[in-house]
């Protein structure tokens, strides 16, 4: 752990504190949101269809706005969009804990899904900018910070809720007030690199701009591709946390198996990294890295597949262990794909922008991973139930693994036929077939 702040303290000042961000932000999150639908559901005491729309305004408000926040970051610049996010989490955190009615609470809840929509792509492309040439190795740094935040998020939520879940509320608003202070005071102001191109020139609109990065082929194949990765790694928030709780249900035993999949998940991010980020760059390409990345993920799969041959014991150890071993490799495989492909995905996506307009990258590419991702938990869901019913139950692992095979060969495909590489620095997007 101390190589790896020592490796922060090498980067420069606005880098820290964007990663210091990352860690906070989703403190402030994750201690929130998972309590949030009990909350609802019990003593606000709403309908479960009425929970659900809430909940889903959040997700649609941020993944169906993030090419609006990157648009706006390109324009207006990073630091705007990021205190303009924290000041919209702070008045939706709040409202949730304190509002008792339904048209509020859903304003709320759209407003902290905007929030993420406006300082997500920003950040990003800051990091991306700020770094230079070490943006790779800055990534890495970035996905600790974000996973540790993750993991401890929950944590400060579950003592803070069980006093009173308007404490946590008003605790997540006054963390992100405090965030936002500090972001005035000392983060710097940021504009893209193609701050030179709109000086020497007429300012190009925003639907040319659009136009430009759909017609920016590479990168949309990239994205396509990559939307896989996102459907695979959400499995530890969907499928295998029902998988643990089929086979040991509601209890305390299943609530262990399950705080065991996110341990798992963010303790191995945490500490490993960065020595598996060095690892790869020191031996491979960004396309090899994001191929082989894919790949672990879809082997993550395969242990669930042949537990779902093995007969379920009635109970006792046997039973849990069933239950929280291989889903819990599942987790750490899936990790580690994530370790070796985000660094080098995130970098190839400021690549494929050419340098320009690279918050717009961001915030497109986050909204075809969101949409892959709400149909990928879709057909996830529906194929765990249709198999369980018929009797099949490694037929669901067996797709998401062969998911993550198609993804890593599609990236493969793009990578040897040079879609991967950079184009040069305000030069027209690549428009060749695939």
């Amino acid at each position: 752990m101390k190589a790896t702040l020592a490796q922060v303290r090498s980067y420069e000042r606005s880098v820290q504190l964007l990663m210091v961000n990352q860690f906070t932000i989703n403190l402030g999150f994750y201690m929130l949101m998972p309590y949030l639908a009990t909350h609802l559901a019990g003593p606000l005491g709403l309908a479960g269809w009425t929970v659900g729309l809430i909940l889903g305004v959040r997700n649609f408000s941020q993944q169906g706005m993030f090419l609006i926040g990157g648009t706006l970051a390109d324009r207006l610049g990073y630091k705007p969009m990021i205190i303009a996010g924290m000041v919209l989490r702070v008045i939706g955190f709040a409202t949730l804990g304190l509002a008792g009615s339904v048209p509020a609470l859903i304003a709320a809840s759209a407003a902290t899904g905007l929030a993420g929509a406006l300082f997500n792509p920003a950040t990003r492309a800051y990091l991306a900018a700020d770094a230079g040439e070490r943006r790779i190795e800055a990534f890495a740094l970035f996905n600790v910070f974000y996973q540790a935040g993750i993991l401890l998020g929950p944590l400060v939520g579950m003592v803070l809720t069980g006093v009173d879940f308007r404490l946590t509320c008003l605790v997540a608003a006054a963390i992100f007030a405090v965030l936002g202070i500090v972001q005035i005071r000392a983060l710097p102001a940021r504009r893209g690199n193609d701050t030179q191109d709109r000086d020497a020139g007429p300012r190009e609109g925003v639907f040319a701009q659009w136009r430009g990065i759909l017609a920016n082929r590479p990168f949309l194949l990239f994205s396509g591709a990559m939307v896989g990765s996102y459907v695979m790694t959400f499995q530890v928030y969907l499928a295998l946390p029902l998988e643990v709780r089929r086979l040991v249900g509601e209890g305390p035993s299943g609530t262990a198996a399950v705080a065991l999949l996110f341990a798992v998940s963010g303790l191995s991010t945490v500490l490993f990294q960065t020595r598996v980020t060095a690892w790869c760059k020191a031996r491979m390409e960004p396309g090899p890295a994001l191929t082989r990345g894919l790949l672990v993920m879809a082997a993550a799969f395969l242990p669930l597949a042949a537990a779902a041959a093995l007969p379920v014991p009635d109970g006792g150890i046997g039973r849990w262990l069933l239950a929280a071993v291989p889903p819990a490799l599942a987790a750490l495989l899936l990790a580690l794909g994530t370790m070796i492909a985000y660094p080098f995905e995130m970098d190839t996506i400021v690549r494929l922008s050419g340098d320009r307009l690279v918050a717009t990258h961001y915030g497109l590419y986050n909204t075809v991973c969101g949409v892959g991702i709400a149909f990928g938990n879709l057909l996830t869901g529906a194929a765990l139930d249709a198999a369980r019913a018929a009797g099949i139950s490694a037929l669901p692992w067996l797709g998401l693994a062969v998911l993550g095979v198609g993804c890593a060969a599609a990236l493969h495909a793009l990578n040897l036929s040079g879609r991967l590489t950079s184009s040069p620095r305000g030069a027209p997007a690549e428009t060749t077939a695939a």
